[in-house]
């Protein structure tokens, strides 16, 4: 008995406090709205690369810092490696030393030389006994046996000098292949001593410089971040749930951080292809239409993208909106259920359930 009594006593307690509870009561209201995209981002310079150490070894110049506008192909860092200094003079020994052999006064070429020109006078010789003694063997001066060997010598000479020849022809040929081949890894070694010097690709403003001199590196190890000063633009990421409602040339109003009262025009520039896998959301990238006084790249940011027009639109505060749903309606006792597009911190659009001819009222003064 004494147990109902308290939740008796409770629940007077509740609707005292009930009805005490300040209330607050509006007309909904007609009027044209923007409806907009939410995004959040950063500042971003358009064409921001990196750049990467292609040899290993340690940095023992930089010639830039963070903020320096850099021309292409300047000359940003040189890395220290022995190894490829010294393939690369190797290569050009080797490379001078193919190219003399490939001359005509070459030793081995001069050596192959003089045996053609041995083997070319033995031929001769013999040729003339050939046909010496074939003219005896015709007048039957001598034996046929005798005309048979001094022909077998004529004919052992010719092929000595044919080989002799086609020795020649292939110390030439392996001469000169050895020359184009020597020259192929010179050029190659050349490239890889090259790769000791880091170059800006494209010109820019240096952003980051994420190493000093004295560090080691290594192959694809980024050293810096270079973009274009010219052009920053806000780079976003809008949800699954918004993104089909943005285009390309859609106005968008985008305040930084760091200047919160300011608000900055700008438009979609372009919406990338694909997920963003890392951030969870689909990336656009906002042009901005009037001088940006801020440029610090990095700089966290938020958008508002408008993506339509709604004229005559009915408007409730927020504060009138009950979860799930719901507005309370003066002098009806349930609440009721209400169909809205778009939400913001300070105001609903109802699209049905209520009308401008309706008093709505709430509790929720905050």
């Amino acid at each position: 008995m004494k147990k109902h009594n308290v939740l008796y006593f409770i629940a007077i307690i509740a609707s005292l406090a009930a009805c005490k509870q300040p209330m607050q009561e509006t007309r909904p209201i007609r009027k044209n709205v923007m409806e907009s995209v939410f995004a959040s981002g950063v500042l971003e310079a358009d064409n921001t690369y990196n750049v990467t150490a292609q040899s290993d070894g340690y940095l023992v110049e930089m010639n830039f810092k963070e903020g320096d506008i850099v021309p292409k192909g300047k000359i940003l860092a040189i890395i220290e490696n022995k190894e490829n200094v010294l393939n690369a003079e190797s290569a050009e020994e080797l490379y001078d030393i193919a190219v003399r052999n490939a001359q005509n006064n070459a030793p081995s070429l001069l050596q192959a030389q003089t045996s053609v020109t041995i083997a070319e006078q033995k031929m001769e010789q013999d040729r003339i006994q050939e046909q010496r003694y074939k003219r005896l063997l015709e007048q039957n001066s001598i034996a046929r046996t005798e005309y048979e060997t001094t022909l077998l010598n004529y004919q052992t000479a010719k092929n000595n000098y044919e080989a002799a020849v086609q020795y020649y022809k292939k110390l030439q040929q392996d001469a000169q292949q050895q020359t184009v081949s020597n020259k192929a890894q010179k050029q190659i070694n050349q490239t890889v001593l090259g790769k000791n010097e880091v170059h800006a690709a494209v010109g820019g403003r240096v952003y980051e410089k994420l190493k000093q001199t004295g560090d080691y590196v290594k192959r694809g190890d980024v050293i810096a971040s270079i973009g274009n000063a010219n052009f920053i633009y806000a780079k976003v990421n809008v949800d699954e749930s918004s993104i089909s409602r943005v285009r390309v040339g859609q106005s968008a109003i985008v305040q930084l951080n760091t200047q919160k009262a300011k608000n900055y025009a700008a438009v979609v520039w372009d919406i990338l292809p694909s997920f963003d896998e890392a951030q969870q959301s689909f990336i656009c990238k906002l042009k901005f239409t009037e001088v940006l006084d801020f440029s610090i790249i990095g700089t966290q940011l938020q958008a508002n993208i408008t993506v339509g027009e709604q004229e005559n639109a009915v408007l409730i505060p927020r504060n009138y909106l009950d979860y799930g749903g719901f507005v309370r309606v003066k002098d009806q006792p349930k609440k009721v259920k209400v169909e809205t597009n778009f939400v913001s911190n300070e105001w609903v659009q109802v699209l049905s359930g209520i009308d401008e001819n309706v008093i709505i009222t709430t509790t929720n003064i905050k």
